[in-house]
């Protein structure tokens, strides 16, 4: 089985927050920040895989701290797992404020993606090495959150059927 280190999935994004970026709140928009994160993620995916990688699913985002116009927003992505065909994405967002320096996480995401080959059917992607203190630890609970992600897919698509499709003047 092929294998590639986690480094090799590393992607890094920078920018600034201009004022269209913002909300009411004066913070980065949310949805502006999400964009950044599936868009960071899918080039790891494809670092991986060598091919066309879909987002599955987003786990989780987790907003820590808001991101200011003073701030820029670095973003780091990479693999840290893997299954047959589907990898684990790990996306860490950074606010740093551009007049002090102070450095801080603002977020974090975890994405699944899933590679596919040309007729758009899952294929096997390489198993992912960790070297880091940190790619460990994210390796080491990795099938914590597959599991979680698992059952709440199941419970997704149970709830789903309850959901009405119908416009509301039908």
């Amino acid at each position: 089985m092929e294998k590639k280190f986690v480094r090799e999935t590393r992607c890094f994004k920078v920018a600034r927050v201009f004022p269209t970026d913002v909300n009411n709140h004066n913070t980065l928009f949310g949805g502006k920040l999400m964009s950044y994160i599936d868009d960071i993620a899918s080039i790891s995916a494809s670092k991986l895989c060598r091919t066309s990688a879909v987002t599955a699913s987003t786990d989780s985002v987790d907003f820590l701290q808001p991101i200011r116009p003073t701030d820029s927003v670095s973003l780091e992505s990479f693999v840290t797992y893997t299954g047959r065909s589907s990898m684990e994405i790990f996306v860490k967002v950074i606010r740093e404020d551009l007049l002090s320096g102070e450095r801080k996480i603002a977020a974090t995401s975890f994405l699944t993606f899933v590679a596919l080959d040309e007729n758009n059917r899952p294929i096997v992607v390489p198993d992912i090495v960790p070297e880091t203190e940190e790619e460990h630890k994210l390796y080491e609970t990795a099938v914590e959150r597959a599991q979680m992600r698992k059952h709440r897919r199941e419970e997704s698509k149970k709830f789903a059927d309850y959901l009405l499709t119908k416009y509301p003047w039908e």
